[in-house]
């Protein structure tokens, strides 16, 4: 057998081996990515090792391998979803917990994944900045609470930086939730227990409105004193009368069958009389059918036949809770910094689009005024007849309609790089100038939370699989400027489309419709949607278990009934890719470079009086 060229196939290989036995999952599918690390069902997806295979690489990989192997064998997705609660916040710190008690139980039985783990966890800091932090509020609870449960179940110090993040917030945890901590060696073997737990901690924290309710809460207590009840009537060895009586009880409990079956006759005729009852009320006017239940609703308006397995896991959540602040303002420097040389280019568009703009806000003027600046058109006719009076003329404002533009961007992995960095500049600069303009600019992104599939797949496979699923993975919608905010508040959030991590999958039909129903209710008269993608719609847990076309063939629904509706005028712009066999009024480029211009004739162009002079501009294949 030939030999591997790659120097670091051995140890991928010894890895993927050791995760397998340490997951207790023989057939464990283990695969090495620039993608987010993850584990979804019997398949681990691990950070990318090089040829070079540095101390660094290496220590990540170990790590992440043994967190997520930890988290396969002693964690039961069942339990978790049981007690999962119902706010972002409740969620992100029971979520975090629980991966620290899994990897704290496996270093109880393997000692030695802690040391890895620790270089997972001191990569992760560094990387996302936790050593510089100063303030609190800058440092996330949750992942606080997860350092508190590995400390105290561990006893291990934490790495550089993490250990900062925990300090933080030590005080606060300890000042809230000291007495529910001291629990915690009685619970850590115990998922079920510890899920009780867990959720008692946030309630500490002062998150407790955001746990929904409580899944243990089912009225067992009733039941069981009925059975205690029961049991007291049973025999009492102080009772002088229970003693001895065993014919007299007999007998006693042959009267109380006869008065359980004349009861359960009685029953039965009360139960005949309500029916019968009942079908009088009820009766309806001859010829008449009892009305149907209503349907349930369709999860699209623009198809009936759309389907989504379950839309719980879905989540519309704003740039700004997605990073830390610290870090959207890194990653914004990152962005500015990597497209400085095209800035000048954009900016002489942008300034290109407000003077059409302003032009167009005010070009009109009123004749024959009595008042006003003095119409020196008119003056031939004064010299020809002295009794004329002076004519005046003043500027107007022509009617220019009050506007609302939305930028849609897609943010799918696709997007990785150039693409995504020009979008998010472009959608800055443009944000800019039309708020200058007067002009309300929403941006909003759309991608998934997980690659092939999350917590909606999960459970489609812990069901079953029933065929014909629909949408099988969770949707993340992005608000990265809402229409009203001010452009100078959300400055820093379109960095947030430089996290790693961040772009996965698109699934363009069901964010077209939600940036619509945005738009539909807002109060301006005139509503502009522009979609910026590089590609048909994606998402390879979806395809896998529904027609090839599913997804396309509702983009095309969702695109018809935006366009019959007439309420928002559409666009697109497709990056490398032909959008205009989905969208009527489209162009696409073919360099990234091109997409600025684009961006801003296509805008100027929507403002132009003349719709044939649109249709040039636009590509538009029918004049509206």
């Amino acid at each position: 057998m030939k030999r591997s060229d790659n120097p670091a196939d051995p140890f991928k290989k010894a890895l993927a081996e050791a995760a397998r036995t340490m997951a207790d999952e023989r057939e464990l599918t283990v695969t090495y990515s620039v993608d987010p690390p993850g584990l979804a069902g019997e398949a681990m997806r691990l950070p990318q090792v090089t040829r070079r295979m540095t101390r660094e690489e290496v220590l990540l990989a170990r790590g992440t391998a043994d967190s997520l192997a930890l988290r396969h064998r002693f964690h039961d997705a069942g339990t978790h979803s049981r007690y999962l609660p119902q706010g972002q916040m409740a969620r992100d710190l029971y979520e975090a917990m629980e991966t620290a008690r899994c990897e704290a139980v496996g270093a109880r039985h393997m000692p030695g994944t802690a040391g890895n783990i620790d270089a997972r966890i001191e990569h992760d800091a560094a990387r996302k900045g936790y050593a510089q932090i100063r303030n609190r509020q800058d440092a996330p609870l949750p992942t606080a609470a997860s350092y508190m449960i590995r400390q105290l179940a561990t006893g291990r110090p934490l790495p550089p930086g993490a250990d900062n993040v925990l300090e933080l917030w030590r005080g606060f945890i300890e000042e809230q939730a000291s007495g529910t901590l001291d629990g915690l060696e009685t619970v850590l073997d115990d998922q079920q227990a510890f899920a009780r737990f867990a959720r008692k901690i946030i309630s500490d924290l002062g998150y407790g409105d955001q746990l929904g309710d409580d899944p243990d809460d089912k009225g067992d207590d009733q039941e069981e004193g009925a059975e205690e009840q029961e049991d007291d009537a049973s025999d009492d060895p102080e009772n002088p009368d229970a003693q001895g009586q065993e014919d007299e009880g007999e007998q006693e409990d042959a009267e109380d069958d006869s008065q359980s079956q004349d009861s359960a006759q009685a029953d039965v005729s009360l139960d005949d009389q309500s029916d019968d009852e009942m079908s009088e009320e009820t009766d309806l006017p001859q010829g008449e059918a009892p009305p149907d239940p209503p349907p349930p609703a369709p999860h699209s308006e623009a198809s009936a036949d759309y389907k989504v397995y379950d839309t719980g896991f879905d989540e519309e959540i704003r740039a700004e809770d997605l990073a830390e602040a610290a870090e959207l303002e890194r990653l914004r420097a990152y962005l500015d910094q990597q497209l400085d040389p095209l800035k000048g280019a954009v900016s002489r568009l942008a300034n290109k689009l407000q003077r059409r703009l302003q032009a167009q806000q005010n070009r009109s003027w009123e004749f024959d005024l009595e008042e006003g600046t003095l119409d020196a058109g008119r003056l031939a006719r004064v010299v020809a007849n002295p009794t004329t009076p002076l004519s005046f003329k003043a500027e107007k404002d022509t009617e220019f309609r009050d506007t609302v533009v939305t930028l849609l961007l897609d943010n799918s992995g696709s997007m990785r790089g150039r693409p995504i960095s020009i979008a998010a500049i472009c959608a800055d600069v443009l944000a800019r100038t039309l708020e200058r303009c007067q002009v309300k600019v929403e941006i909003l992104g759309f991608t998934t939370r997980a690659w092939k599939g999350g917590r909606a797949r999960e459970k489609w496979l812990a069901e079953g699989r029933p065929t014909a699923p629909g949408r099988l993975n969770d949707l993340r919608h992005i608000i990265y400027k809402s229409a009203d905010a001010p452009w100078r508040r959300v400055r820093d959030n379109l960095g947030l489309m430089m996290k790693e991590g961040l772009l996965k999958e698109n699934i363009d039909g069901e964010a077209l419709e939600w940036a619509h129903r945005r738009m539909v209710v807002r109060p301006e008269a005139r509503k502009i949607l522009m979609v910026i993608s590089d590609g048909a719609p994606v998402d390879d847990s979806t395809l896998s278990v529904n027609a090839a076309n599913y997804l396309e063939k509702h983009l095309r629904d969702v695109i018809a009934m935006v366009e019959r509706r007439r309420a928002v005028e559409l666009l697109a712009i497709g990056i490398g890719h032909d959008v205009t066999r989905y969208y009527d009024r489209a162009v696409t480029i073919t360099d990234v470079e091109q997409l600025a211009g684009a961006m801003t004739e296509q805008l100027a162009a929507l403002f132009d009086a003349d719709p044939r002079a649109r249709a040039r501009v636009m590509g538009i294949r029918r004049a509206m």
